[in-house]
């Protein structure tokens, strides 16, 4: 009993370790948006300082900060719903009527995965510009919803996959159409599943840096665009910036704690049989 309580207590302290060692990033970022340029480099580095509003000040009177906020709202949840309406009937056909290549189609998209984005930077920029998609909301969209696509199809495969084809075998019977079925059988029983999915989709779409930076300016540009508009030939202010972080992860790690429990049952979906 003594050993199960000792390797007990030994596996909460290491996991308390490892929860403090991915948030120290984070909260060396909120310490120094609260310090002077001055203060931000300082060698030792300060722990105990006054501290300043100015670079908050700063940070909002230099770039329309709702603006970009706004964008990235939309681009998130716009990205995350035309993935969903893609990936559902895919994910549905794919689970409960698998072809003899439906294995190597699922491993095809994953696979698209480990393409480095920068290696078709140069393509689709021509692609967006000659379709007149470069710095607008919809092609933003577009590009986040093809990035996360492959994902939310096999999240969504694999949550479907845990529901009894028995149940749809019934419906069958009963003379529902797979229409039908998907809407009002499949999608409630998979609601966990498919809200995880959701909230993982518009995690990523609202961290994606590289697409936002490199094809959208002033007019389209997400958070991410804004936190880069901080850096300059001069070099980084690291206060400044450290404030236009915070502000950039304050609203979707406020979201995140939010939706914590769905996002948890919906990982969790189908794991106790």
């Amino acid at each position: 009993m003594k050993k199960s309580n000792g390797r007990k207590f030994a596996y909460t302290v290491l996991a308390w370790v490892v929860a403090l060692l991915v948030f120290f990033p984070i909260l060396w970022m909120l310490l120094t948006a609260f310090k002077t340029e001055k203060q931000a480099v300082e060698v030792p580095p300060l722990l105990f300082f006054h501290p300043t509003l100015a670079n908050f000040a700063v940070a909002n009177s230099r770039e329309n900060y709702l603006h970009f906020a706004a964008n990235s709202v939309i681009v998130a949840f716009g990205s995350t719903a035309l993935a969903l309406m893609i990936a559902l009937p895919a994910a549905y056909a794919m689970a409960f009527f698998p072809g003899r290549r439906t294995k190597d189609l699922l491993m095809w998209m994953l696979s698209t995965k480990m393409l480095p984005p920068v290696g078709v930077l140069v393509p689709i920029y021509i692609i967006f510009q000659r379709l007149g998609l470069l710095d607008t909301r919809a092609g933003l969209v577009l590009i986040d919803t093809l990035m996360n696509l492959p994902i939310v199809v096999w999240m969504l495969f694999s949550f479907f996959r845990d529901i009894p084809g028995d149940i749809l075998e019934a419906a069958r019977m009963d003379g529902v159409t797979p229409r039908q079925q998907m809407v009002h059988l499949l999608v409630p029983l998979a609601l966990p599943g498919i809200a995880s999915t959701a909230l993982l989709a518009i995690i990523l779409s609202w961290n994606e840096a590289f697409w936002s930076i490199n094809l959208t300016a002033a007019h389209a540009g997400t958070l991410a665009a804004y936190i880069a508009s901080f850096s300059s030939p001069e070099g980084l202010f690291w206060a400044k910036l450290s404030a236009a972080s915070v502000l950039t992860v304050a609203p979707i790690m406020v979201f995140g704690s939010l939706t914590q429990r769905q996002m948890v049952r919906g990982l969790t979906f189908g794991a106790v049989k």
